[in-house]
């Protein structure tokens, strides 16, 4: 029986993932701000990831379990919005859970780590892309932390501990539904944007209209942490628009979003 650590237990992803271990018969220890509403066969400690000290206490107390043979890297946060707009706290909290919050887990984690430890970290299939327009928050901590696992990686293949990268398209948690609120909140809310929010919804709505289960998800992730040689990297779910839009020569990218996106004039012409 191997023992894990998921963060983001109570999450859409999270839950998945510890209930996919569980049934295989490993034992699950979950991290999340809160304890499950409902009794799990898999244990969750409130912490907090931007706090050192609450994490270092739920490390004492998963310490107590012995080692793990991986770490899952599943919570997350998803933010939609303007980068001149967004408050200072807001920006640097989305970096403080996406990024710093698996940092600090893997160097408190890794002193427990069963010889041929595995860490899953999972980015987004934003994170090689160029980001589309007010995502840009979301897509950059993705980004860097898909950056951040290719060091870790290198690094860590010394010590005989693979590092696996998972970037999935859209996947049907409670994600999805934040993301439709904060694209509603921005399109009230900006002062500098003249957006066409009904055409950007439409965008947003493509990309996520084809979103699989978390179960498939959390099957990505068993695989990882079981073969004998995992992929260093699993995409899943990949868009195809997001895809030919990336295959654009950078200018024209920006001319197709500028297109779409400008309100018209009273001619019917789009604002330059």
């Amino acid at each position: 029986m191997a023992r894990y650590l998921v963060t983001g237990a109570n999450g859409g992803m999270g839950r998945a993932i510890c209930r996919a271990l569980t049934d295989r018969g490993d034992e699950v220890v979950g991290i999340d701000l809160k304890a499950p509403e409902e009794a799990t066969p898999w244990t969750v400690i409130p912490a907090d990831l931007c706090d050192s000290a609450s994490l270092a206490a739920a490390f004492d107390a998963i310490a107590a379990g012995g080692r793990l043979d991986g770490v899952i890297h599943a919570a997350g946060l998803y933010d939609l919005g303007s980068l001149v707009e967004m408050g200072e706290a807001e920006f640097l909290r989305i970096f403080n859970v996406n990024l710093f919050g698996a940092y600090r887990v893997n160097r408190l984690a890794l002193p427990f780590f069963a010889p041929g430890a595995r860490i899953v970290l999972i980015t987004s299939e934003l994170a090689p892309l160029d980001p589309l327009p007010f995502t840009g928050i979301y897509a950059i901590t993705k980004t860097a932390l898909d950056a951040y696992a290719d060091a870790l990686r290198m690094e860590l293949q010394l010590l005989g501990y693979p590092v696996v990268t998972i970037r999935p398209g859209a996947v049907d948690t409670g994600m999805l539904p934040a993301s439709t609120a904060a694209l509603e909140r921005f399109c009230a809310s900006t002062g500098l944007y003249g957006v066409n929010a009904a055409r950007f919804r439409e965008i947003v709505d493509r990309v996520e209209a084809k979103k699989v289960p978390p179960e498939r998800l959390a099957r990505v992730v068993t695989r990882a942490l079981t073969v004998r040689r995992p992929k260093l990297v699993y995409a899943l779910n990949r868009n195809p628009l997001l895809r030919l839009l990336d295959l654009l020569p950078r200018r024209l990218q920006l001319a197709v979003i500028r297109r779409i996106l400008k309100k018209p004039n009273k001619n019917g012409e789009n604002k330059r």
